[in-house]
């Protein structure tokens, strides 16, 4: 309990920086891209895809600012994958609602997050760091790309092929690669576990 009490009142001494501001943006443009994909038509499946796209580069746009000027910060580190998980497992469960993708697909994707989170939230506890692995990043990459595509589905973008055949292979291909850095978080977290003889 103490060291919570302790994490706390470090976040509070920590200045709201540029990179923390724009991270909490990419959280105040979710419920707008639920708005607007939430009942699909074409026009508002656009504007839910430009939204969606716009959160996402700030995904990369604070992590630069934050590390190029020094400004990572607890808030920060805390802050930033909760937005990532709500940002994609609020657009995955729309598009299950509509039928673009199966539920079966969301549920293994949201266990690896909350199985991921669980490992480096117990890690933080025993003052481990798990750093995010390259495989993790091409993972939410792929989510990124998968997400619009089949956003896009109903526009009049449709007309440059199936969006939905590639949109379905990218998540999938996006799915084994969450598994595998979801493994590589869990070996890492064991070796440090190992070797601190807990």
């Amino acid at each position: 309990m103490n060291r919570v009490v302790a994490a706390w009142k470090s976040v509070g001494q920590e200045s709201f920086n540029l990179p923390n501001a724009i991270t909490l943006t990419r959280i105040l443009l979710i419920p707008v891209f639920v708005v607007l994909f939430v009942v699909p038509t074409p026009d508002r499946s656009l504007s839910a895809a430009l939204v969606f796209v716009v959160a996402a580069v700030t995904d990369l746009l604070d992590g630069y600012l934050a590390r190029r000027n020094g400004q990572v910060t607890t808030l920060g580190k805390l802050l930033d994958p909760i937005a990532d998980k709500l940002l994609v497992l609020s657009a995955l469960i729309l598009l299950v609602n509509v039928d673009r993708v199966s539920a079966l697909v969301a549920i293994l994707i949201i266990a690896r997050e909350v199985a991921v989170t669980g490992v480096r939230a117990i890690a933080a506890g025993e003052g481990m760091v798990i750093s995010a692995e390259t495989t993790g990043k091409y993972k939410m990459a792929l989510q990124v790309v998968a997400i619009v595509l089949l956003i896009l589905e109903d526009t009049f973008l449709s007309n440059l092929g199936n969006l939905h055949l590639a949109g379905i292979v990218t998540l999938y291909l996006s799915l084994v690669l969450g598994y595998v850095s979801g493994g590589q978080y869990v070996w890492s977290f064991w070796k440090q576990v190992v070797a601190k003889g807990l």
